[in-house]
């Protein structure tokens, strides 16, 4: 009898933060005894550096399901052949455990996969990275203050978001995927906040265990790295207020950073990263736009010369930035929406109402002035959530399934 403990890892890309959790976690498996497989699909950015990577799927085969998806609003309905090779590599492989990751970005056929799941009587691990698993299309819910989703979804009113669409299929997609994700047998859900746990269980989804695994963060990456940050920019006498996204706009808060240019007083400097040529047309003259970084590295420079990160995000599952910075020894200040306010304790950072902008700019003023938290206490918070820990408690979950299916 194979007594090899097999699991097989399924996400969108290889690349990003969630193929960055799917690899970390694949990679801690294997230390534990796993054989481990990570399926992805189609990119051009891809570049084999895994042993145990493998692309599902074709240019012309996600081309197909992108263009039909849109046309039609039946998402995930399509690639029946590439995920016809994909159930093909899951036979040959015998997976104890399937890791399921995004699934929402045209390069599956859903009903083929959770069929096969429940036919097989297979164990699932499926870690929701967003809100996209229990509505009708939506990834995120919250600015568009919709709560559809906890009895049926209809006339959505961003169905031209991602993952686009050009009719409305809200109501029939929400039917389908009920039927498709309910009635796994041995499946556990894990969410990286509380707060979408919450969210998970007011759902149809909530028959299932749901587990609350944050993400986590390299520590030695992220830690106080000196540089020449200041200087470079003529910041030397400034208290830096930093901000950090990679999709600028309302989501993330981008008016409340404009406003805040107008409020603080002179010596402080805004600086956002992540920014681009579009971005910047509507930033004002005193605030500093940096489109990317080089590296990790740099982004920890940038983190360490801050006094303070602000974060007045409106959408967000956990808040990877926060974690980040209090890690390279900078207190917080963020909106009380989602995950976020998780990220902080009492000992790191300051929670203001959503959209209270005159709240934020006295709580960066506070911390600024009165050194309110130490870089100390703000590592000690980010120690939380090292990314070797995290991993490790995914694979202890790997060993729990299996062995609560086998009871």
């Amino acid at each position: 009898m194979d007594s090899k403990k097999r699991v097989a890892i399924i996400n969108a890309v290889p690349y990003g933060s969630t193929g960055k959790i799917a690899k970390g976690i694949a990679e801690v498996a294997r230390s534990e005894g796993y054989e481990t497989l990570n399926y992805f699909s189609w990119t051009k950015k891809y570049r084999k550096s895994d042993r145990d990577d493998t692309m599902v799927g074709s240019f012309l085969g996600k081309f197909l399901h992108i263009w039909r998806s849109r046309l039609t609003g039946n998402n995930g309905c399509y690639s029946k052949r590439d995920t016809k090779k994909l159930l093909k590599k899951l036979d040959e492989f015998k997976p104890d455990v399937i890791n399921l990751h995004i699934l929402h970005s045209w390069y599956i056929n859903l009903p083929m996969l959770f069929n096969y799941i429940k036919k097989n009587n297979i164990k699932v691990v499926w870690e929701l990275h967003d809100c996209w698993a229990f509505t009708g299309q939506c990834p995120y819910f919250v600015l568009a203050q919709c709560d559809k989703w906890k009895t049926g979804c209809y006339k959505c009113p961003q169905y031209r978001m991602y993952p686009d669409a050009f009719v409305d299929k809200t109501e029939k997609m929400y039917k389908l995927k009920k039927e498709w994700f309910t009635g796994v047998p041995n499946m556990t859900i894990v969410t990286p906040s509380k707060w979408l746990a919450s969210l998970v269980k007011e759902s149809f989804l909530k028959e299932y265990d749901v587990k609350v695994i944050y993400n986590g963060i390299d520590l030695d990456v992220f830690k106080p790295t000196e540089s020449n940050f200041r200087k470079k920019y003529g910041l030397e006498n400034k208290k830096i207020v930093l901000g950090v996204a990679f999709d600028w706009g309302r989501r993330k808060g981008l008016d409340a950073f404009i406003e805040l240019a107008k409020m603080l007083p002179s010596d402080y400097q805004i600086v956002l990263v992540g920014t681009g040529d579009n971005i910047d047309k509507r930033l004002p003259n005193n605030i500093i736009s940096i489109h990317r970084t080089a590296n990790q590295k740099e982004l920890a420079e940038i983190y360490t010369a801050s006094d303070v990160f602000a974060n007045p995000t409106r959408e967000e599952v956990l808040g990877m930035v926060n974690i980040e910075c209090l890690a390279c020894g900078t207190p917080i200040v963020s909106f009380n929406t989602g995950g976020s306010p998780e990220c902080i304790d009492e000992s790191s950072g300051i929670v203001v109402d959503v959209d209270d902008v005159e709240a934020m700019k006295n709580a960066v003023i506070d911390i600024c002035e009165n050194k309110m938290f130490s870089s100390d206490a703000c590592r000690n918070r980010a120690k939380s959530f090292d990314m070797n820990d995290k991993f490790k408690l995914h694979c202890e979950l790997f060993e729990k399934t299996k062995e609560k299916a086998e009871k």
